[in-house]
């Protein structure tokens, strides 16, 4: 009975053992088990019924977009060195539009036949526009296509904010707040293409609002907005309890009481929204998308150079767009077309899809993104250069010395912030913004041991500010209670 209880339990799936399949389909991918699955399951269903022949969907999960792009050079290289074409994998599925354009300057991605086959999706008043708040949902040489949107924003627990006696956030500004001190999460962007965006747009709003403050000196404000942004950030890093590897664990920790708030990506923190609740039905977890500090950006698929099993590859690339699909990234389990397991809270990039109808089977009834004009627009030529410049920053500036930066930050809060300390801790002169607003070639650049040598430099030198400002912040009269 134990043996077989399970077996009679499980669904039925219309994905084929690799043995009894007539087709196989080769995804390298980021996205969690749920997508995997309801995708997986769907695809392989609309397979069966448009060829009559059976599907085996062989997923390959090495990590995050970072352990992806590790595996991509490493195959590409080896590839390049026997003389193959490809890696053995056919599909790129899930990551940021920063990864994929990556793969596609490095000729790793093929055109892709659902611009042909549906162009009415792609004119101008088509389902899917060619860029959105900044952000680009596919390419003039049409080797990716976005699929889904997401944002970066901020998750919090009300209850421990009025623990803390702070208010609900609103902007990224509001996490720098010395009242979150050992209450803040925030993700590695090393790790993670999608979290290394959301620093570059925390930093790009604040050289914005500069930009708005100062008008008539453009040069001048863009290097203040610079400095402010990565000011910003080291209040945060202060404020932190860790930076974490794992997406989930933010949300979840954040709902638990562990942390007050975090940077979260939007469909883990509406998940968490729904799953963890009070006694009372109160959410344990708000998910916002902080005002004038994010863009919605899009999750794309790109079917990779030398994929094994190519026709299955670009079917998969259609399927991925069409309406059934789309409404799998939002809709009710167990709706018509909707997933079947769990929901995935995810944001379609098809405009079409927002119908009242579906909205009303979805997880997210009063969303419409294309509606909402309180988005934040990205602009690339400001920082779009310095997206791994920044990335590396964050970490020598913030990751490998966060024990010296908490430890300042702690003793200069109990002495009430003197501004001497403060100044040396936030000093971030050895990194001025670049007129040109290009990246910085000792984290840019493709010698490994240049770059590890400066990095090393620039972190000892915020190591000393960090340990200098703590030792003046301990010189300070302690203030009186």
């Amino acid at each position: 009975m134990i043996v077989a209880l399970p077996i009679a339990l499980r669904r039925e799936t219309a994905t084929t053992t690799a043995s009894r399949a007539d087709d196989r389909l080769v995804i390298l991918t980021p996205h969690h088990e749920s997508i995997r699955q309801e995708f997986g399951e769907a695809f392989a269903a609309y397979w069966k019924t448009t060829t009559g022949r059976k599907l085996h969907v062989d997923w390959r999960t090495p990590g995050g977009t970072s352990e992806i792009r590790m595996v991509l050079d490493a195959g590409y290289k080896a590839a390049a060195e026997t003389g193959r074409a490809g890696i053995g994998v056919d599909v790129l599925f899930g990551g940021g539009e920063p990864d994929f354009s990556n793969q596609a300057k490095q000729g790793r991605l093929l055109p892709l036949r659902v611009f042909e086959s549906h162009p009415e999706l792609f004119t101008e008043e088509g389902a899917i526009p060619a860029t959105f708040t900044g952000e680009r949902y596919y390419p003039s040489d049409h080797v990716w296509v976005g699929i889904c949107m997401s944002q970066f924003g901020i998750c919090y627990n009300p209850e421990v904010l009025k623990r803390l006696h702070l208010a609900s956030p609103v902007t990224w500004r509001d996490l720098g707040d010395p009242g979150y001190a050992g209450n803040l999460a925030l993700a590695d962007p090393t790790k993670s293409g999608s979290v290394a965006r959301a620093f570059e747009l925390l930093v790009q709003g604040e050289m914005l609002r500069a930009l708005a403050e100062q008008p008539n000196d453009p040069p001048a404000a863009l290097a203040d907005g610079w400095a402010a942004g990565l000011q910003l950030i080291q209040r945060m890093a202060a404020n932190a309890r860790y930076f974490t590897d794992s997406a989930s664990k933010i949300p979840q920790d954040v709902g638990q009481g562990n942390a007050a708030a975090g940077m979260c990506i939007d469909f883990y923190g509406r998940s968490y929204a729904e799953d963890l609740k009070s006694a009372s039905g109160m959410p344990r977890v708000v998910w916002i998308a902080p005002r004038g500090g994010t863009t919605l950006s899009a999750d794309p698929v790109g079917v990779l150079r030398g994929a094994p099993h190519p026709e299955v590859a670009q079917c998969f690339v259609g399927f991925c767009l069409s309406p059934e699909a789309q409404f799998l990234w939002f809709g009710k389990p167990g709706t018509p077309h909707g997933p079947q397991a769990r929901a995935l809270h995810r944001t379609p990039i098809r405009r079409d899809m927002y119908t009242p109808e579906n909205l009303a089977n979805s997880t997210m009834p009063g969303f419409h993104p294309y509606e909402d004009r309180g988005n934040f627009t990205y602009q690339r030529e400001l920082t779009g250069g310095l997206f791994n410049t920044l990335r590396q920053l964050v970490k020598v500036m913030c990751i490998d010395s966060h024990e010296e930066m908490k430890s300042a930050w702690q003793v200069m809060l109990a002495a009430g912030m003197p501004a001497d300390a403060l100044a040396v801790f936030s000093d971030v002169s050895i990194m001025p913004y670049a007129a040109d607003g290009k990246g910085v070639p000792g984290f840019d650049g493709s010698d490994a041991l240049q770059t590890a040598t400066h990095a090393a430099r620039i972190g000892e030198w915020f190591r000393a500010n960090y340990r200098k400002a703590e030792a003046l912040a301990r010189q300070q009269p302690h203030p009186e209670p």
